[in-house]
């Protein structure tokens, strides 16, 4: 079987840790190899990068879209290929969809030219299917502090960003929706397993 690439996006606080889990356990219980990976911090490098961007002082919008673009330049060449490659399922935490809502809607960046580079560093490589679980900023924020864990830079930005991120990923999902299953991240865990898991088995051959 040639390899399958699946990504998760959405909003922090989305679910989207929860829901790739679970989709990569059914997935394996079906006897597929299945690499469960995600964005930035899934390589050596990118854990480095993971720690600049999310924990580290500020950073310049330019620098952070270039700074995720390494990132994925090393993460698809060190662990996404390889596994397509090998017939694995690819299921990743966030991908170019992010990049294009958090820089290309939330920052004061040209969302072509934030395309143009993520497409440079990946190779041209995109998913088959990209799960979008939609939250608004209000649950997101809700969810984040029932959860106890300490606000990354990103999060930390004001409502108004986070609404441009949530816009950004719906139209994205509009221009494409043969790529995306979008779903209320409000929705029962179980609900929205059983939806992705329904979406996805067709694509396994």
């Amino acid at each position: 079987m040639a390899g399958l690439f699946i990504t998760f996006e959405g909003g922090d606080g989305a679910g989207k840790s929860t829901q790739a889990e679970r989709l990569g356990a059914w997935l394996e219980q079906r006897g597929h190899e299945t690499v469960r990976t995600r964005e930035p911090g899934g390589t050596a490098l990118g854990a480095s990068l993971r720690e600049l961007l999310l924990h580290g002082s500020d950073v310049a919008p330019r620098a952070e879209a270039l700074l995720y673009a390494a990132d994925r330049a090393q993460h698809v060449a060190e662990v996404v290929r390889p596994a397509l490659a090998r017939g694995a399922v690819v299921v990743q935490d966030r991908y170019i969809d992010s990049s294009l809502a958090y820089q290309g809607a939330g920052r004061p960046l040209d969302p072509a030219e934030v395309r143009g580079l993520s497409e440079w560093a990946s190779g041209g490589l995109w998913p088959a299917l990209t799960v979008l679980l939609d939250v608004s900023p209000e649950l997101a924020a809700e969810r984040r502090s029932a959860a106890g864990a300490a606000a990354d830079r990103l999060e930390r930005e004001a409502a108004e960003f986070h609404r441009r991120v949530r816009d950004g990923f719906l139209a994205l999902a509009n221009a494409e929706p043969e790529r995306f299953l979008v779903l209320d991240a409000a929705l029962p865990i179980e609900e929205l397993h059983a939806a992705i898991a329904a979406r996805v088995e067709p694509l396994l051959g």
